[in-house]
C-alpha cells in the first residue's frame, strides 16, 4: 500500500507543524489496447496470418489479488469447422477471463498463481462426435527472478478442442505448457524479449510441439511498438499446400469448405502496437 506524507505548517512560529498520512486506494484499474499484424499464441497463429485487434481490462489489489479480461479477433475455429454442418462452429472472437494472486518472496524473486479461461463464443456445441468445443480452462503457476520468468500452465478441460488420437471425444485435459520468458530493459524505452515454450497435449503426440519468440520493443511515450520473430516445431503442417495427413498436418488451418490452407505453426514476423491506459 502506498502512503503519501503531507506536511502542513499552520500559522507561524507559535503554531506547530504536523504531518498527516493519507493512504492511497488499494485498488488499481488499468486497460490496454493493441493491434498486431498476426495473432500468434504459443507459436501458433490464431488469426491465419491476418491482423488482429486486441484489448483488455485489469484489476489489481494491493494484497496481490488480481483479475482481468482480454479479447482478440480470431478465425481458426471457423477456418476449420465453419460450413461443415456444425451449428456452433462459427466464431470470430476469443475472450479470456483470468484471476490469481502474485507476490514477492525476496527483493528479486516473485511468484504468480492463478486460473484462466479461454472462451470462443458461438463454438460451444459438440456434434456427432467430431467436434470438441475449443473453450479451455487452465491453472498456472510462475516464478520470476529479476528479468527471467518460468511458468507452467495445466489444462483442466480439453485443450483448445484437441482430442486424443484414440478418439475425438477423448478429452485432452491434463495437457501442459512449460515456458521460459526473458525481458531485458536496454534503457531509453528500448527492450528485448525472448521466449521458448513446450506444449504437451495429453494423448496426442502429433499435436505436441515446441515454440520460440525473439522480439524488440520501443516505448514511444504514446504507446509501445514491437517487432518479433516467432516459430514452432510444427512448421510444415500443410504438406502439398493442403491438410492431407492427420499425423503431420495438425496445425494446417483451412479444412472447412471454401477455406484456403494455412500453416499456422510456420515462422512469422509480427509487428505490434499497444497502448496502456
Amino acid at each position: 500500500m502506498r502512503t503519501t506524507l503531507i506536511a502542513v505548517v499552520a500559522g507561524a512560529l507559535s503554531l506547530p507543524a504536523f504531518v498527516m498520512a493519507a493512504d492511497a486506494s488499494p485498488h488499481a484499474f488499468t486497460g490496454n489496447a493493441g493491434l498486431v499484424s498476426n495473432y500468434v499464441f504459443r507459436g501458433i497463429s490464431q488469426s491465419g496470418g491476418k491482423a488482429a485487434l486486441q484489448g483488455g481490462f485489469d484489476y489489481a489489489h494491493a494484497s496481490g489479488l488480481y483479475a482481468g479480461t482480454w479479447a482478440s479477433n480470431v478465425n481458426w475455429v471457423t477456418d476449420n469447422y465453419g460450413g461443415t454442418g456444425l451449428p456452433s462452429a462459427s466464431n470470430s472472437l476469443e475472450i479470456d477471463v483470468y484471476g490469481g494472486y502474485k507476490g514477492a518472496i525476496t527483493d528479486d524473486v516473485g511468484f504468480d498463481v492463478g486460473l484462466i479461461t479461454y472462451n470462443y463464443p458461438g463454438s460451444n456445441t459438440t456434434v456427432g462426435g467430431t467436434f470438441l468445443k475449443p473453450d479451455t480452462t487452465e491453472v498456472y503457476g510462475a516464478l520470476s527472478w529479476k528479468w527471467l520468468t518460468v511458468k507452467y500452465s495445466h489444462s483442466t478441460t480439453a485443450l483448445f478442442g484437441w482430442g486424443k488420437t484414440s478418439g475425438a471425444l477423448n478429452k485432452t485435459s491434463g495437457s501442459g505448457y512449460l515456458e521460459i520468458n526473458g525481458a531485458f530493459d536496454l534503457g531509453d524505452g528500448w527492450g528485448i524479449n525472448a521466449h521458448v515454450g513446450d506444449q504437451k497435449i495429453k494423448g496426442n503426440g502429433p499435436a505436441s510441439y515446441t515454440d520460440y519468440k525473439l522480439g524488440v520493443s520501443k516505448d514511444a511515450g504514446y504507446g509501445v511498438f514491437g517487432l518479433a520473430v516467432t516459430g514452432s516445431s510444427s512448421n510444415g503442417s500443410c504438406t502439398a499446400g493442403a491438410p492431407t495427413n492427420a499425423a503431420v498436418d495438425v496445425y494446417c488451418w483451412g479444412t472447412a469448405p471454401g477455406k484456403s490452407a494455412y500453416d499456422a505453426g510456420k515462422s512469422a514476423v509480427v509487428l505490434s502496437f499497444s497502448k496502456a491506459f
